[in-house]
């Protein structure tokens, strides 16, 4: 399993699960290198076979290079989290300018796009693929649209469910399914990098279900969706928001 923006957050919890389930798995990160090698050895100490590769998802050369790289060193690829993406600091549209759009619709949909081409060049049946999964790390900001604080970043997640659609369909009968989970307010250090620390705490209790989710729930939910037990799913959007 290839799990993108893999050294923390959602991506890292996916990681450990999926180490857990068996899978050897390949993450990339971007910056902070110590703390993807930590969580590497991490996965190792429990007999998983894991690495991780410094990757620009919005570099085609360096998107090539990790399924090269994971091939090589790990084996087939049967599984793509689509796990990394950014926000920047919470803004109305009116006061960002172009080069914040761009670097967050390059790195959450170009990437996003670049990975997933990748997977179905090598997983697709009808290129001598033996079929896989792909998995896109939405978000709910997609149908809510974060007026006031990220719409930029929700129209990045809005384009990303309808790439789920469109791919899902076009490569089911080459044995791949494509699916997207889509997380809510959930407790990792997205908040704090958006200039808002406290909006765990803060929007927490007011979802339906009285709190905050966590990093885990959402990777159940990916690993569930990678699994067989979910081998009639595909197109799905499935919503890990606690309600809201």
């Amino acid at each position: 399993m290839i799990i993108t923006g893999g050294s923390g957050g959602i991506g890292a919890e996916t990681a450990r699960l999926a180490a857990e389930r068996g899978y050897a798995v390949a993450l990339t990160y971007l910056d902070h290198p110590e703390r993807a090698e930590a969580l590497v050895r991490a996965l190792r100490t429990i007999g998983a076979r894991a690495l991780a590769v410094q990757v620009d998802v919005r570099r085609e050369f360096d998107v090539t290079g990790l399924f090269e790289t994971a091939a090589r060193e790990l084996g087939p690829v049967t599984a793509l989290v689509n796990a990394a993406g950014i926000a920047h600091s919470q803004a109305r549209l009116a006061d960002m300018d172009a080069t914040r759009i761009e670097r967050v619709l390059a790195t959450n949909v170009t990437g996003t796009l670049l990975c997933a081409r990748e997977a179905v060049r090598v997983m697709s049946t009808a290129r001598g693929g033996a079929g896989g999964v792909i998995l896109n790390v939405s978000s709910a900001a997609a149908r809510l649209g974060s007026p006031g604080e990220y719409v930029d970043y929700a129209a990045s997640k809005g384009a990303i469910d309808t790439f789920t659609l469109g791919l899902a369909r076009e490569v089911a009968a080459e044995g791949i399914r494509v699916n997207a989970v889509r997380p809510g307010i959930i407790d990792t250090e997205f908040h704090a990098r958006g200039g808002d620390p406290g909006r765990v705490e803060r929007l927490g209790p007011s979802l339906p279900l009285g709190r905050a989710g966590t990093p885990r729930e959402v990777a159940l939910a990916i690993l569930w969706l990678a699994s067989a037990e979910a081998s009639f799913c595909t197109g799905a959007l499935l919503d890990v928001a606690g309600g809201r």
